[in-house]
């Protein structure tokens, strides 16, 4: 039986996860859980999968992944605070299942340098579907990655379209149900651009080598070219407790997780590039994670801050890319990588961030 730490338990990975545990009896069992500042419906859960070990927020939540024995901590914490359990969960030799991808873009070689052979497991789905695919080759056999898109709300629009784009229309995403940051980050594609960073880190294959296709069916959730031309894909509906669950039991399949597609019945995928002019958010992102050091730091919290100002009213829809830029140029990086120079680049970018916007 596997002994599994959920953190975020109580948000949208969480629960699913939980979903994955009950209908599998006997296959998992849950030491400990933590969510952000939902007491009642942590304990709620904790009575059910009858849970001793309960935490709030994510200090309390780095200090029971390193309390708590278990084989494997699934970080579905949002937002770079993410960092600390990460950290911990690698530190004391734990299978890391992460769906908090902001706490390895962020910690980038802090946290990679922690990481033993094939201790992170991704839960993404884009990542989950490159680390199924992987599994048909070799490292050295590996020609570029193909992370698809589902373009967001806004396929098709030229930039002059996104002008006037509204909150609520950047948060009706056509294929997944998620939070206001992450929904934006779609509409932008700036979740993308964070994806990109995240892949490179998670499969040491180079910026010029990771690619983006637009599949606004969200079937297939990504795949790798190899170098003798042939195309691995990973491809199934649209639900997250999939990779959910191999990342709670990596490499080991979980039946009866989802439902499988339907071949009995006719349907049409398609792929189309990204356009780079309307969504410039990919781009930039490469250039960040080629820069290293702490500006992916920079920009993911330029952006949490450009995403709450557009919710506010104080900002535009393309404005948000925008500012991420303007603050990026302006990050001189500190001489040495610790949680203690991130903590200060993210509060920097922040600080940043809000005067450009105050001086608009």
């Amino acid at each position: 039986m596997r002994r599994v730490l959920i953190l975020g338990s109580t948000g949208s990975i969480g629960t699913q996860a939980l979903d994955v545990v009950r209908a599998n009896p006997g296959r998992f069992d849950v030491v400990g859980l933590a969510a952000g500042s939902d007491r009642v419906g942590v304990e709620a859960q904790a009575a059910e999968f009858g849970v001793e070990h309960v935490a709030l927020g994510a200090v309390e939540a780095e200090q029971l992944v390193r309390d708590v024995e278990a084989d494997v901590v699934l970080n579905g914490i949002t937002g770079s605070v993410g960092l600390g359990p990460t950290i911990a969960a690698l530190e004391e030799g734990r299978t890391l299942a992460l769906a908090n991808k902001e706490s390895l873009i962020v910690g980038g070689d802090l946290v990679t340098a922690l990481a033993a052979p094939g201790q992170i497991v991704p839960v993404d789905s884009e990542h989950s579907a490159i680390a199924q695919a992987l599994r048909s080759g070799e490292a050295h056999e590996v020609r570029r990655l193909v992370l698809t898109a589902s373009g967001g709300p806004f396929r098709g629009r030229s930039r002059a379209e996104l002008a006037d784009v509204t909150p609520a229309q950047a948060l009706a995403h056509p294929t997944w149900d998620m939070g206001r940051v992450v929904t934006t980050n779609s509409a932008t594609l700036v979740n993308k651009g964070l994806e990109v960073i995240e892949a490179h880190l998670l499969f040491d294959v180079a910026y010029d080598r990771i690619d983006v296709t637009v599949h606004p069916q969200s079937i297939v959730h990504s795949m790798v070219e190899f170098v003798d031309g042939s195309t691995i894909a990973q491809a199934s509906p649209p639900d997250m407790r999939l990779p959910i669950s191999l990342g709670l039991d990596w490499p080991h399949r979980v039946g009866g997780v989802g439902a499988p597609l339907d071949w009995t019945r006719a349907s049409q995928w398609t792929f189309e590039p990204l356009d780079e002019e309307a969504f410039g958010s990919v781009a930039l992102a490469k250039r960040v994670g080629r820069a290293g050091a702490t500006f992916p730091a920079v920009f993911n919290a330029a952006n949490e801050q450009a995403v709450d100002a557009f919710h506010e009213g104080r900002l535009g829809f393309l404005d948000i890319v925008e500012l991420i830029e303007r603050v990026v140029d302006r990050h001189e990086p500190p001489a040495a990588l610790t949680r203690e120079s991130l903590a200060e680049a993210e509060a920097w970018a922040r600080r940043t961030a809000d005067q450009i916007i105050a001086a608009r």
